[in-house]
């Protein structure tokens, strides 16, 4: 069991029948009446974010979210295929569920597949990826004074917003989490 009070960024509870991953979460204590903890929340399932308010001695029951390591194959019609490195075991995800999520991994890397209670609900792709530029426009010498940037598309299909200097044929690192440019390999 785990309370309101000591809720963190990342934690995963159950609450009315769902489970939710605390985004944010702010300790309030008002001049007059008892102290309440703000939360933002995100359904692990769907996506759905609320915004709920608790007491900081209210409990909930902590989820456990089971991170396997897996490596995907290849994309099947709409669905990716996923195995694990351990058992062998191999797993199918729909298009629906995870694209977003997929736009910067390549074939044969490996994520962290989450699931709770057996259920899979979302994959976690390595937090920096490097993959090559196949297709951009061509950047002019002398245009970097306003650090402008172009759109590039990179192996995966994901299209990137890079600086003019990049080229086809590059190698870049790429953050997951914002699919922001870093740097070039």
């Amino acid at each position: 069991m785990i309370t309101a009070g000591d809720f963190r960024t990342g934690k995963t509870i159950e609450y009315d029948g769902q489970v939710y991953r605390v985004i944010e979460f702010q300790h309030v204590k008002p001049g007059k009446g008892a102290a309440f903890v703000r939360t933002k929340l995100k359904d692990i399932r769907n996506g759905g974010v609320i915004e709920t308010s608790f007491r900081p001695t209210e409990k909930f029951e902590e989820a456990q979210i089971d991170r396997i390591d897996m490596q995907y194959l290849y994309k099947d019609g709409d669905t990716y295929n996923f195995m694990n490195a351990e058992t062998f075991d191999q797993v199918a995800l729909t298009e629906d569920d995870i694209a977003d999520v997929m736009k910067f991994v390549k074939e044969n890397e490996f994520v962290k597949v989450l699931s709770y209670k057996g259920q899979i609900f979302s994959v976690e792709p390595p937090l920096f990826v490097e993959l090559e530029v196949t297709e951009t426009e061509p950047g002019f010498k002398g245009n970097t004074s306003t650090g402008a940037t172009k759109p590039c598309i990179v192996e995966t299909g994901a299209q990137v917003m890079v600086p003019l200097f990049v080229e086809i044929g590059d190698i870049l690192q790429i953050d997951t989490r914002t699919g922001e440019y870093l740097k070039r390999v």
